[in-house]
């Protein structure tokens, strides 16, 4: 069903689970598993994504009541919009989209690794070396290949996006079912031995990935002008995915941390793969992992485009960014320019190398945490000022949750500080946060302060037009603020909330 010449509303039950689950199922279950056990023990490793997931569930209680109370395109913008104003929207909005551009761009870096285990042949014509790491042409051409057609799957719609999704999700649990089959059959208790490694600090050096890792469920609402359910389901939805993403991770590390001993894991660089292998005894089934890992890769990137595209957009119809990223295609009802815009970006991070693995897993992790406390702060602030809003899905204990959720977030953010075990690294790291916020600093001096409110999109596109520093209104605008607020009524009604 179209809204009024804006998006297409063409996602289901189905559809939304797979996009979430998809997107924080990526690949640092196969590339990362290594660094985790040996931080923390198989145990250790697993305790810190059951608690780190526990974080993101009340953070995504959180999101599921905003999501259902306000459920257009951009999500956490309009979140900010309405509790905090114009340029605290900025800032929620500014980091989440370090996030979620970090993330894509660490898949377009991560598939062609992954492809080396496969391939280790491929290697060819040197480029240049980056922090110690050889990038061939070859290499490259294999990420930037692909971050063409992913970007090009996206901007010819979102149904192609979402079947390709609900495809590669399946066969990624597919082959998370052969792991957990063979260590029942062939994992070992003594090869997890010690069960726990390096205290807390192992934990929390697991623990501080946990955010880049579990950030995914928040393309929900990004995508919300296309889920074609009824907005307390799609709440209900969001807080599952995370649940079920604790499952995995925590699952992974068990199994792994069975099939591979200290030592060999140790030497491995795809632990996942290679404990695969040593669990059903055979190369071939490390292979099918590494298969897995890579529908993981392409869930992941292609999930990511799709909240980082939705979220520019939100943010040029704002007048926030340019107003031609805020523009839908007329025929394939996708935001064209800020997926195209994404997908240049993904597109030149592999000629970084490997070393973009690490950099951008911190980076985009610290303004990931920062873009979820301003979240928390959101909907605790809406709480108060607007007891009486719609809201479809409440979260049940809502301020304990709040409360609660943004506690455990600060308390995240500062292990990214100097001085804690995670902290970020200098100068690759702080320059890429630091990069990211110079520009950021840029436009939100650049913008009118609006205060809070139903309304502060509205009076933010008005004062931004009479300085001249903004285009026409957009196509979502057009139809959202003069007929799209009916529309969603009448949707929901349609869909039985």
């Amino acid at each position: 069903m179209a809204n009024n010449g804006g998006f297409v509303r063409v996602l289901g039950r189905a559809d939304v689970l797979a996009l979430a689950f998809g997107a924080m199922i990526g690949f640092g279950w196969i590339v990362l598993t290594s660094d985790f056990i040996t931080e923390a023990g198989p145990g250790g490793a697993a305790l810190a994504f059951l608690a780190g997931g526990f974080v993101i569930v009340l953070v995504g209680l959180c999101y599921a009541e905003l999501v259902s109370a306000m459920p257009h395109a951009g999500g956490e913008h309009h979140y900010g919009l309405r509790a905090l104003g114009g340029r605290g929207a900025f800032v929620v909005s500014w980091t989440m989209l370090l996030g979620y551009v970090s993330v894509a761009a660490f898949e377009a870096v991560a598939l062609p690794e992954t492809v080396l285990y496969l391939f280790p042949d491929m290697l060819s014509v040197h480029l240049w070396t980056v922090a110690g790491y050889d990038v061939y042409l070859s290499w490259v051409a294999v990420g930037a290949g692909s971050a063409v057609v992913i970007t090009a799957l996206n901007y010819y719609g979102i149904r192609p996006a979402s079947v390709f999704q609900t495809v590669a999700v399946l066969f990624l649990l597919g082959a998370g079912a052969l792991l957990l089959l063979g260590s029942f059959t062939g994992g070992s208790a003594d090869n997890m031995e010690p069960l726990f490694t390096g205290g807390l600090s192992g934990i929390f050096v697991v623990l501080v990935a946990v955010p880049f890792l579990f950030v995914g469920f928040d393309v929900i609402p990004q995508s919300a002008s296309e889920i074609n359910l009824p907005y307390k389901q799609v709440g209900k939805l969001l807080v599952i995915s995370v649940a079920c993403a604790s499952a995995w991770y925590a699952m992974i590390m068990l199994t792994v941390g069975s099939g591979l001993g200290a030592a060999e894991l140790a030497e491995s660089d795809l632990a996942s793969a290679d404990g695969m292998a040593a669990l059903w005894n055979s190369p071939t089934m490390g292979n099918v992992l590494i298969l897995g890992g890579i529908a993981g890769i392409l869930t992941s990137w292609n999930a990511f485009l799709i909240g980082a595209s939705r979220l520019v957009y939100a943010m040029a119809e704002s007048r926030m960014l340019p107003a031609w990223l805020g523009r839908l295609h007329p025929k394939y009802r996708t935001p064209g320019n800020a997926i195209l815009t994404i997908g240049a970006l993904t597109v030149l991070a592999p000629l970084f190398g490997e070393p973009m693995l690490t950099w951008l897993v911190n980076a985009g992790g610290i303004n990931i945490v920062i873009a979820y406390v301003a979240v928390v702060i959101s909907f605790l602030v809406l709480r108060r000022r607007e007891p009486g809003m719609e809201r479809p899905f409440t979260t049940p204990a809502g301020p304990l949750v709040g409360w609660s959720a943004l506690v455990l977030s600060l308390g995240l953010a500062v292990l990214y500080l100097p001085g804690m075990p995670a902290a970020l690294d200098f100068p690759s790291e702080w320059a890429i946060v630091g990069g990211w916020w110079l520009v950021g600093a840029v436009l939100v001096w650049r913008l009118p302060k609006i205060t809070p409110g139903a309304d502060a999109e509205e009076r933010l596109i008005a004062e931004v037009t009479a300085r001249g520093g903004a285009g026409g209104r957009g196509v979502r605008n057009e139809g959202r603020d003069e007929e799209g607020r009916d529309d969603d009524r009448d949707q929901d009604a349609s869909t039985g909330a």
